[in-house]
């Protein structure tokens, strides 16, 4: 008998730790009464509200009939309903019955539009226990061939996914919100170094023309090896990482004011590399240098100061090689959920692969990748740099300025690129193509080198809100550094 009155004790207390799912039942009766009285309720909640957001099936039927009869102009009313519905017994009332009672009971039409959010908000809710869910039968029962990385990106992906579905602040504007909007970023602007729109790179010119790095953008940095692509990427990133200056707000978070936190996926070069390479940039001291330990005891300070004020900036490097475009974006929401971002590098767009298997056309794969970053610059609100190999077909030509045809393997990168940059340096042509000494083709070589010497062209092949055009920059091949070119017009007036 105790044994029986145990189990009993058992039983009851599981039941009452049993939990029904965030629902509420009687808010969604009252949309569905108000939508059958007045139609023009549906308007209300039509944007964000899908009938999957309820929680009764019979009710996700009478919204799902009543938007299609309302959206072919038909009117929606219980009498309209019942024939697409059918008849079944709902517990002593039919369905003929219930519609009359939501008409019957129905409320105001002014609250269709919080009910609406009230059923959204608790379907999210549901969607989320969903995902928590899975990822704990996952985690006891996972596959063999699945590792517990893939299951949390998986898991991140879905629940950014839900975030970004999660929101009923789509639809029509007012145009005097978006005017407020202009005239804070033109505010914006004005408060930051340069006066510009976007994020300034540190190379005035290349700022001049292109209002500095917009939000969402995605910027291609095309050229071919030698050019320099890694060099302008890591140049701009650490500049803008250098010039970070951060506001507390009230609610606690920190709002980026000048410069901008750095995202950096070096898909070629290790992390290690890549520092060299920023700290020779930085210091005036060649890599090959640092590498070798042939430095005095001078440019030994200028590397440990540089060192010392690279730790300080927030500049971040992912370094895993090979990693898809789904892995990518889970890292960048990843960093800026934990750390922040302003600007995400990726260190080269070739290196990155799609979802689809090994064989597949890598044009379509190229495609899902260009069009996969577009849309996380989109999500994150942040511009990606995005850099890119060009095609031989340049090698081939007596002018070897690049164009958007020679962007490798698709057109999908040109399509979907708001702004693409070329690199490019008529030294690195010229240098391969000595004359013998002495002669008069010599002469000529010479001096095409020497107007040639440490000057970078930047060409602007493509901008969506701004000029195309070429920018002259210098360049100092030994530490693989790009700086502003001191011009003329830009020189103080003399004496």
């Amino acid at each position: 008998m105790a044994t029986a009155n145990a189990l009993i004790a058992r039983l009851e207390t599981s039941v009452a730790d049993y939990r029904v799912a965030p629902n509420n039942i009687e808010v969604e009766q009252a949309l569905l009464g108000a939508i059958l009285v007045n139609n023009d309720a549906y308007y209300r909640v039509s944007d964000f509200l899908e009938p999957a957001h309820f929680f009764e099936d019979l009710h996700r039927r009478i919204y799902e009939v009543a938007s299609t009869l309302i959206k072919a102009g038909k009117v929606a009313t219980p009498l309209t309903l019942k024939t697409f519905l059918g008849d079944q017994d709902l517990g002593g009332v039919t369905v003929s019955q219930y519609l009359a009672r939501l008409a019957a009971e129905a409320t105001t039409v002014i609250n269709a539009e919080d009910y609406g959010r009230t059923i959204y908000d608790l379907a999210i809710r549901r969607s989320l226990i969903a995902i928590g869910e899975d990822m704990v039968n996952l985690a006891y029962d996972a596959p063999v061939e699945s590792s517990p990385r893939d299951q949390i990106e998986e898991a991140e992906r879905r629940l950014y996914e839900l975030a970004e579905t999660g929101r009923y602040d789509g639809g029509f504007q007012r145009f005097s919100d978006a005017l407020t909007a202009a005239i804070d970023m033109a505010a914006n602007a004005f408060k930051r170094d340069g006066k510009l729109s976007g994020i300034a790179t540190g190379l005035i010119d290349l700022d001049r023309m292109m209002g500095g790095l917009q939000p969402s953008d995605l910027v291609i940095v095309a050229g071919r090896p030698g050019m320099g692509k890694t060099a302008l990427a890591t140049n701009i990133a650490f500049n803008i990482a250098k010039a970070y200056e951060g506001e507390k707000q009230p609610d606690g978070t920190v709002k980026t004011v000048n410069g901008g936190i750095v995202g950096f996926f070096s898909l070629e070069m290790s992390a290690e590399q890549l520092a060299t390479r920023i700290i020779a940039e930085q210091s005036g001291v060649p890599s090959y240098k640092i590498r070798r330990g042939d430095i005095s005891e001078e440019d030994f300070y200028k590397i440990t100061d540089v060192a010392r004020e690279m730790q300080s900036i927030p500049f971040y490097i992912d370094q895993t090689g090979g990693i898809s475009i789904a892995q990518l974006a889970a890292r960048a929401r990843r960093l800026k959920r934990q750390r922040g971002l302003d600007v995400l590098v990726v260190d080269y767009l070739q290196l990155l692969s799609g979802s689809s298997k090994k064989g597949d056309n890598r044009v379509q794969e190229l495609t899902e990748i260009t069009t996969g970053l577009k849309a996380l610059a989109k999500e994150l609100n942040v511009p990606i740099m995005a850099l890119s190999q060009l095609s031989r077909q340049v090698e081939q030509r007596d002018d070897k300025r690049p164009q958007l045809s020679d962007l490798r393997e698709s057109g999908s990168i040109e399509q979907d690129a708001d702004v693409v940059l070329f690199v490019f340096r008529e030294e690195y042509y010229l240098k391969n193509k000595e004359p013998k000494a002495g002669t008069e083709e010599h002469f000529k070589w010479q001096a095409e080198m020497d107007q040639a010497h440490g000057r970078a062209e930047v060409i602007i092949g493509k901008q969506r809100h701004g000029p195309t055009g070429t920018v002259q920059l210098a360049f100092q091949a030994d530490v693989t550094r790009f700086t502003n070119l001191a011009r003329e017009d830009h020189l103080p007036e003399r004496m």
